[in-house]
């Protein structure tokens, strides 16, 4: 009788984690449906990018926004929606992006925007498509090669970067000069008011390509880190949605039709795609 009763609740148990199991699944299934029922009843989706970051996010000369994560946005959009011309672009800054998610402004931030344990507790991330590392670019003639030589110079950053958080942590003797803009950022490196310019390399190596006379004289520095679109935290739908869209562009080759257009002709030969994209 007992043996009975054991195999009977053991039954029971089973079942119940099996209805349980299914219960959740679908509701998983049911919130991903839904927010994405949201925005095709909207018509369109907002992603978040920049306006002054080339080859990865900026405005040209007609006014539309081009370059690599607009690309990747074009994606999202044409496989979310149907067209990729229902994708409404906003323009960001490094310093607020979390807080265009957190306030509704944008659904998706494509602004170039690195995975940190900090952020992770903000916002929620999708599957990465980039990684990347700080750098440091200076003048040639006086090449800043070693972190070492910073030392009483004025180093120039971008609020609310990796590269802010990491030169505040790690070196808070430093003098860091910081901006909100990368073109206010840069144009401080040109005019002198900063010895050197820290920022991701995958950036960098682009802009001193761009501009002779400067050099990445520190090409790696801290961790290798990934890029990957985030959406508010606990926007579950949209994230999950997000994981396999990421995937399925870079298996079908999405992202290095990206990298084509926007980045080769912008690196040549000295930077290659496995050391920029993140394979699937």
């Amino acid at each position: 009788m007992k043996k009975t009763f054991k195999k009977i609740t053991a039954l029971f148990a089973t079942t119940l984690l099996a209805v349980s199991l299914t219960a959740c699944n679908d509701n998983e299934s049911n919130s991903v449906q839904n927010r994405l029922h949201e925005l095709q009843k909207a018509d369109s989706v907002r992603i978040g990018v920049f306006s002054d970051k080339p080859p990865f996010g900026y405005v040209d000369n007609q006014g539309k926004s081009q370059g690599f994560d607009v690309e990747i946005a074009k994606a999202i959009g044409k496989d979310l929606l149907g067209d990729e011309n229902k994708v409404q672009y906003v323009l960001v800054e490094a310093a607020n992006r979390v807080e265009y998610l957190q306030s509704n402004k944008v659904d998706i931030i494509l602004a170039n925007f690195t995975v940190t344990p900090a952020r992770k507790e903000v916002v929620d991330f999708a599957k990465p498509y980039m990684q990347v590392a700080l750098g440091v670019v200076s003048k040639d003639g006086a090449v800043i090669t070693d972190i070492n030589q910073l030392a009483g110079k004025t180093l120039l950053v971008n609020k609310g970067t990796t590269a802010d958080a990491y030169f505040s942590k790690h070196y808070p003797n430093i003098k860091l000069l910081k901006f909100e803009q990368n073109t206010e950022t840069f144009e401080a490196l040109r005019d002198g008011r900063g010895d050197a310019l820290a920022h991701d390399n995958t950036l960098l190596f682009a802009w001193a390509k761009e501009n002779p006379g400067f050099t990445v004289g520190i090409k790696t520095l801290g961790d290798q880190d990934f890029i990957a679109p985030a959406v508010k935290k606990g926007d579950t739908g949209l994230l999950a949605w997000l994981d396999q869209e990421i995937e399925k562009l870079g298996k079908e080759g999405v992202l290095k039709q990206a990298y084509d257009k926007t980045l080769l002709p912008v690196y040549g030969d000295t930077i290659s795609e496995k050391e920029v994209l993140v394979a699937y």
